[in-house]
């Protein structure tokens, strides 16, 4: 069994491929997962269908132009995406003048001070600690759940189990892993 830790999601994978070697299957696969995501992040956001469109477009151009720049280090591939989603709806929204709903405004002049770091540094430990003590099936339900970002179904169909186990799995992990968070608290 390999180490959770240096397992990369299929995204990712895909994105470094990108990255490295310019793959253009690669990225069809990045744009298939992350464009109807990103659409419907848009859309939630208060973007119309045409709107989203443009944004997920413009978007998936700017992952490839500044596939370079993605550090798997710094950010998993979803929050490397999301991110530039973000910031171009509110170019537009900007464009447009229209005013940016209170949960955009973002004080960028402030950076994290160390305290904050440190703190969100121990929490990631936290949360490692707790992965670890985890049974190996349910862990791995839960790390493509939420860190490879894939559905119930899709789990199901990768790993053939039934769809039912791979629920079963992710509710008991994630109740132990609850567990598991709170005996660790100071």
């Amino acid at each position: 069994m390999s180490d959770p830790r240096t397992e990369l999601s299929q995204q990712t994978e895909w994105m470094l491929a990108v990255r490295d070697r310019r793959d253009r299957q690669a990225f069809a696969c990045l744009f298939d997962h992350f464009a109807p995501r990103l659409k419907g992040f848009v859309m939630r956001s208060g973007s119309s269908s045409h709107q989203a469109e443009e944004i997920v477009q413009d978007v998936m151009l700017a992952v490839w132009r500044k596939a370079a720049s993605y550090d798997p280090h710094r950010a998993p591939v979803s929050a490397w995406i999301y991110q530039i989603a973000r910031n171009r709806q509110i170019d537009l929204v900007r464009r447009e003048k229209r005013p940016l709903p209170e949960e955009w405004i973002d004080d960028t002049g402030s950076e994290p001070d160390a305290s904050q770091i440190l703190a969100v540094e121990q929490e990631a430990g936290h949360l490692k600690a707790a992965l670890a003590r985890l049974k190996p099936d349910q862990r791995e339900m839960i790390e493509k759940a939420y860190l490879g970002e894939l559905t119930h179904h899709e789990i199901s169909t990768m790993t053939g189990l039934p769809l039912g186990t791979v629920k079963s799995r992710i509710r008991l992990g994630l109740e132990r892993l609850r567990h598991e968070l709170k005996a660790l608290e100071p």
